[in-house]
């Protein structure tokens, strides 16, 4: 199965093993809650994917390569303890609590979540020593005498043999204990990962001309080659980052996270060409309307991959401006929600003879805590955290501006902090408003370019694929978006046009 099945698969099993009955104990016996195998090629996503299995579910995760582990880092040390038998005191050996175990209790003790994750990565890479123990806990949850938590699920991951020489082969005795399950890597479940993720618009774009070269594993004379999910993403991070300091990447850099030199040098020629599209298209005036007919011209001579780059320039700007303002509502719903319960508090009777600068200084102390807590355990994501973080910091800025303005009492320290959060309100506005601008703009384009051709079809597809794009229209509308999803994409029509642009692909491949 994909990525998103297997989630989907340890979704359920999670909500199985954590449900409980009317006296509140596990409806499946911990016993009987068989951990979890994941198994499939490097590079999948297969620890993403437990960090975001744990964030939704709302439950800690404690995640461990277990090849670092030795058989005492992961048992314990053994030290001698006195015990009394039959009235006679013998010396017994027991062992300090397992590293895994402790970091387990400690994720516990800073995040208050009572269940969680234990996900083990590269299970069948421990050694010789450790692999009887790890037997041991996967069938008893014990290192030693010491046993993981209840409400506490073991996920594993490892790599088939074919891709790690290190690997060890499971017996019966294992497998009839674990819920396997085999993954395979799978482009269009990814893509709707790496829209979501703000992956680099080239690789996007790259990797729906040339889907074969999304993963690949060969062994050769000179060695393996690969390419893998995570190779993408790092190289789209490092890219990303090179352009916001204005360092060109080159061949070189692809290649030390593109580790097959054949798919390197072509996505290398294709960033190229991909920035090269950006300039000559003026993709920018493009989204502000402000594009001539040369433009619509050059694009209706140009290949289909052209074409496709195209467009991928223009999901990928108009995914940025989603996003913006994805990020923008976040943080005015939070401030928002912030000022409604410091008004609360300023008018409490129990909070009369208190200053409002001690009331807000105190709830701004609650909110970092509670921030900090749950970005330990992990329950933010990037979007979430970083939305927290900036409301917490304006709350901070609007209250030492009140403090400035001279306000005295509550209702004139409110006053102010809501004249502050209208321009808050404003600037949400303003980025709506031109997301919803370069939306318009760029459907314009295309439908005085193609009309309602194969291209209208692959950029509506790719909105509706699209997380942000969607949360964006589902909130704020787009005429354009509802008109050619109706026209375009019922399901016989969207059938025979998908038919001809798989074709219409496969002939490019065979000029790359």
């Amino acid at each position: 199965m994909n990525i998103k099945q297997a989630k989907e698969e340890i979704r359920h099993a999670i909500a199985a093993y954590l449900a409980k009955d009317d006296f509140g104990e596990y409806q499946i016996p911990v016993v009987r809650q068989r951990p979890i195998l994941l198994m499939g090629a490097p590079g999948i996503g297969k620890t993403a994917v437990m960090e975001q299995v744990a964030r939704e579910c709302g439950i800690g995760l404690v995640a461990y390569s277990i090849t670092h582990h030795t058989r005492q880092s992961a048992i314990g040390l053994p030290f001698i303890s006195h015990k009394n038998y039959g009235g006679k005191e013998y010396a017994v050996t027991e062992y300090t609590m397992s590293e895994i175990i402790a970091a387990v209790y400690d994720k516990m003790e800073e995040t208050g979540l009572k269940e969680g994750i234990l996900f083990l990565d590269e299970i069948n890479c421990v050694s010789e020593t450790l692999a009887p123990a790890m037997l041991q806990f996967l069938q008893a949850k014990t290192f030693g005498s010491h046993r993981l938590p209840e409400g506490w699920i073991i996920v594993a991951a490892g790599n088939p043999p074919e891709y790690n020489k290190s690997v060890r082969e499971f017996d019966v005795v294992t497998l009839d204990r674990v819920k396997k399950i085999d993954v395979e890597p799978d482009f269009p479940v990814w893509k709707e990962y790496a829209w979501k993720q703000g992956i680099h618009g080239a690789v996007l774009s790259y990797l729906e001309i040339k889907k074969n070269n999304f993963y690949a594993m060969e062994t050769t004379v000179d060695g393996k080659r690969f390419v893998t999910a995570r190779g993408w993403e790092d190289l789209s991070n490092v890219l990303q980052v090179y352009e916001g300091l204005g360092i060109t990447p080159d061949e070189g850099l692809v290649y030390q996270y593109l580790q097959h030199r054949k798919i390197a040098k072509d996505f290398a020629n294709y960033l190229d060409l991909y920035r090269k599209y950006e300039t000559d298209y003026k993709v920018e005036d493009i989204l502000r309307g402000q594009y001539g007919k040369d433009a619509v011209q050059k694009l209706q001579d140009a290949p289909f991959d052209e074409r496709l780059s195209v467009m991928g320039l223009l999901l990928s700007r108009l995914t940025e401006a989603f996003t913006a303002a994805y990020e923008a509502d976040l943080r005015t719903t939070k401030v928002h929600q912030a000022l409604l319960e410091a008004k609360e508090r300023f008018q409490s009777p129990y909070c009369a003879e208190t200053a409002w600068e001690t009331l807000l200084e105190g709830f701004l102390e609650e909110e970092r805590l509670g921030y900090d807590r749950e970005k330990k355990a992990n329950l933010l994501d990037k979007h979430e955290s970083r939305a927290r973080r900036a409301a917490l910091d304006l709350l901070e800025g609007y209250g030492q501006k009140a403090k400035e303005s001279g306000a005295r009492t509550k209702d004139e320290a409110f006053d102010s902090l809501k004249g502050q959060f209208a321009a808050l309100v404003e600037e949400r506005e303003g980025l709506v408003e031109e997301a919803a601008a370069f939306l318009e703009h760029s459907f314009a384009f295309l439908e005085e370019t193609f009309g309602t051709g194969q291209e209208m079809v692959i950029f509506v597809t790719e909105l509706t694929a699209n997380y942000y794009s969607v949360q964006f229209i589902s909130e704020n509308g787009s005429d354009a978006y509802y008109r050619y999803n109706k026209e375009l994409l019922f399901e016989e029509k969207q059938k025979s046009i998908l038919e001809d642009i798989a074709k219409a692909k496969d002939s490019v491949n065979l000029l790359f």
